[in-house]
């Protein structure tokens, strides 16, 4: 066997895929069938297979393989697993909440949050802070951030409302090329109905409340959750009254925040700056 596709140099997309024609020729299937009993194509099931097709595999994919093969969650829980192997494990909690949840109310104050993020700045971003790491290893986590929006793709998805300070905006990560492209995007995802936006500008001067990074989490079967990080990690916190002062926070930075129009305007202008 060729060095290049020993098992142990497959990378996790890869196992996957070798996994998936493993059982299906098992069971007797061909692409045609599996990609018949998925919803998908052939082709798409020939990339999954070779682990070529990017980013990944769908969620929906791997279960409806479970499906087709009578594996219960494998393929699924295997898929997830992949997910969750990219990023800290002190964020793979926080990670599961946000796939479930209806509303996330999100208050950034140096950098963009990760489900707003371009795969040329996330890469800027990972660049700098993991300056050791291999190229290979900041695409894969380049990669698993930029697969945080399949929230959106689903039936229903969640209400986002960002609330960016303008520093946010103005730091730059990467270069002025990088800059234009995550300020261009900015305004694409604030254009859904599901995205709401707002700047709060360095003319707003002493902040009316949390100064520090934060999300709440709101569920439609569950109490909401409060999310924050620190230098060693993220801290998940369900207490009542902790949600209740972030809450209020977060209502108190909204109405000093740029309306969303303005918000917007904002970003043209400064996206004109880095176009320049």
């Amino acid at each position: 066997m060729d060095e290049t596709t020993a098992p142990e140099h497959l990378n996790p997309l890869q196992r996957f895929g070798r996994d998936i024609k493993q059982v299906r020729l098992a069971r007797k299937l061909t692409q045609k069938h599996l990609a018949k009993a998925t919803g998908y194509t052939d082709g798409y099931v020939s990339k999954v297979e070779s682990g070529t097709l990017l980013p990944r595999p769908s969620q929906k994919f791997a279960t409806g393989c479970d499906l087709a093969f009578g594996t219960g969650e494998l393929f699924a829980g295997m898929l997830r697993r992949i997910d969750e192997g990219e990023h800290p494990s002190w964020f793979v909690p926080y990670l599961k909440l946000e796939r479930k949840a209806s509303r996330i109310l999100d208050y950034s104050t140096s950098l963009p949050m990760g489900l707003l993020q371009t795969k040329d700045y996330a890469r800027a971003v990972f660049r700098a802070y993991y300056s050791g790491a291999s190229a290979e290893t900041i695409e894969d986590k380049v990669t698993a951030r930029l697969r945080r929006r399949e929230v959106f793709k689903r039936d229903t998805p969640p209400l986002l409302w960002v609330i960016m300070h303008e520093a946010c905006l103005r730091t730059v990560v990467g270069d002025a090329e990088v800059m234009s492209g995550q300020l261009e995007y900015l305004l694409t995802a604030a254009a859904s109905p599901r995205v709401q936006l707002q700047v709060m500008p360095f003319s707003g001067g002493a902040p009316a409340a949390s100064t520090k990074p934060f999300i709440l989490l709101h569920f439609t079967d569950s109490p909401t959750v409060l999310y924050t990080e620190t230098r060693v990690g993220g801290r998940m916190h369900d207490s009542e009254q902790t949600v209740d002062a972030a809450t209020d926070d977060y209502d108190l930075l909204r109405a000093h925040a740029l309306a969303p129009d303005q918000s917007l305007a904002l970003i043209k202008n400064l996206l004109k700056e880095y176009q320049a």
